[in-house]
């Protein structure tokens, strides 16, 4: 089982349906409204934007398990992404990425480290995972913002091993 069979809903309801996004780049981040972070919203769509054509995916995965940032319904959740950031990627349900409640998704995510070499739980809002089309997964914490030069690299390397 791979993370393309992992069941996840659609933030608006239905199935995300992750195999949609097989043998493409995606980019799995955890969002929040209400963060110092928020503004990586613009970051991502912009990431979104430019490589969208050379088969990269923005997945947004909203998140209320830190400091509550994220307490908003669905239609909130959308409309302050919309309004706000321009935001066109898919959003999935809203889940819980550390603890006994960790979504199926993140319990396969968080067992890749970072640069560091460090693995566990996610450190906060906007952490960043880094699918490659071929399953491999890379790690990039909370403040490596869209447009750091490693996280670009990255995604460049990966859509251009599609």
């Amino acid at each position: 089982m791979t993370i393309y069979d992992v069941p996840i809903g659609a933030l608006r309801g239905g199935s995300a349906d992750l195999a949609q996004y097989a043998g493409r780049t995606l980019l799995v981040v955890n969002v929040a409204s209400r963060c110092g972070l928020t503004p990586q919203y613009a970051g991502l769509q912009k990431l979104a934007d430019d490589y969208a054509d050379r088969g990269l995916v923005v997945l947004g995965v909203p998140c209320n398990q830190f400091a509550g940032q994220e307490p908003g319904t669905a239609d909130e959740i959308v409309e302050f992404c919309e309004v706000n950031y321009g935001v066109t990627f898919p959003l999935t349900e809203k889940v819980e990425v550390n603890g006994p409640g960790r979504h199926e998704l993140y319990a396969r995510l968080t067992a890749t480290p970072d640069a560091a070499g460090e693995a566990g739980d996610v450190q906060w809002n906007f952490e960043k995972f880094l699918v490659a089309p071929d399953g491999s997964v890379q790690r990039f914490r909370p403040r490596v913002a869209p447009d750091a030069p490693e996280l670009v690299e990255a995604v460049e390397a990966a859509v251009s091993s599609s």
